[in-house]
């Protein structure tokens, strides 16, 4: 199954090549914004408005910090996001629980600066919020309160009507006392509260198939983050077809592009991730 998946990235360059602009269809892209950090640094107004004219339906944020977006107040994030054509779907954020209460097991502190996250994110007209990231616990103990706090994270954003998971890097794919992280995350949060974001990409440098987890875990990946080495298919490395393929199993509702790493000035690359996705005829105009 895996040596499929990793040669079927060959099979995915002949069917979704880039193809003349006139050839290309709407469908519903986000971009996470991480990807043009230093434009955005530089000058918000234009990157935001740029995103929008490149083609893509709505924008995962990735600064969010005491109750604003970017230095932005939510109202403000939204209207200009709204003004460039697209919505605010996501964002990353996240606040790393503390050794004490780690220990306590009481991390009512830490969810104080939850309810101010999550209403900021609910004025923000956002759907999801993303936990891009956490240190590798010590123990399993330790992972499971970290369950434990994702749970109630996850059920308090019900409560606002939005929803939480957490994205991968590879790092989740070791083991703790004998037992792969990851799984262990999927395991002990639940559905109702907690998606998983994979990262297709580092789930492939964690030497995985993103497949076999869709079918291991159906129904758990709400958001996909759309991702290669650089600009989409640049490396030939992840089989984009397998994982098109599956994201029904998987219950994916929205693609995410994300670039790191650059060919080109971070816009270019941008826009050509775009276009391999509209060029693509396993991307689907929507996954709602």
């Amino acid at each position: 199954m895996r040596l499929l998946f990793f040669i079927s990235a060959a099979l995915f360059l002949c069917s979704c090549g880039v193809k003349p602009e006139a050839d290309m269809g709407k469908k519903e892209i986000s971009l996470q914004l991480y990807s043009l950090r230093a434009d955005i640094a530089q000058d918000y107004d234009a990157t935001i408005q740029k995103v929008g004219e490149m083609g893509y339906t709505s924008v995962e944020a990735a600064g969010y910090s005491n109750g604003t977006f970017y230095g932005k107040t939510p109202a403000e994030f939204r209207h200009d996001v709204e003004n460039a054509g697209m919505t605010v779907l996501s964002s990353h954020t996240t606040k790393a629980l503390s050794e004490n209460e780690l220990k306590s097991k009481d991390f009512s502190e830490s969810l104080l600066w939850w309810d101010q996250c999550i209403q900021a994110h609910y004025d923000a007209g956002a759907k999801y919020i993303v936990a891009p990231s956490m240190e590798v616990p010590k123990s399993l103990n330790d992972l499971q309160t970290w369950c434990d706090y994702y749970n109630e994270i996850g059920r308090r954003c019900k409560e606002k009507g939005l929803s939480f998971g957490y994205h991968n890097h590879a790092f989740e794919f070791t083991m703790i006392e004998e037992v792969v992280m990851y799984d262990y995350m999927i395991q002990n949060t639940h559905p109702e509260f907690v998606f998983f974001q994979m990262d297709v990409y580092w789930t492939v440098i964690g030497r995985q198939s993103p497949v076999d987890y869709f079918n291991k875990y159906p129904g758990r990946f709400d958001l996909l983050h759309i991702k290669d080495n650089k600009e989409l298919g640049q490396s030939g490395m992840v089989g984009f077809d397998a994982i098109f393929n599956n994201t029904c199993v998987a219950g994916t509702k929205y693609l995410i592009v994300e670039v790191e790493k650059y060919n080109f000035l971070p816009q270019e690359s941008v826009k050509r991730s775009l276009e391999y996705l509209l060029n693509c005829p396993l991307v689907k105009e929507s996954y709602r």
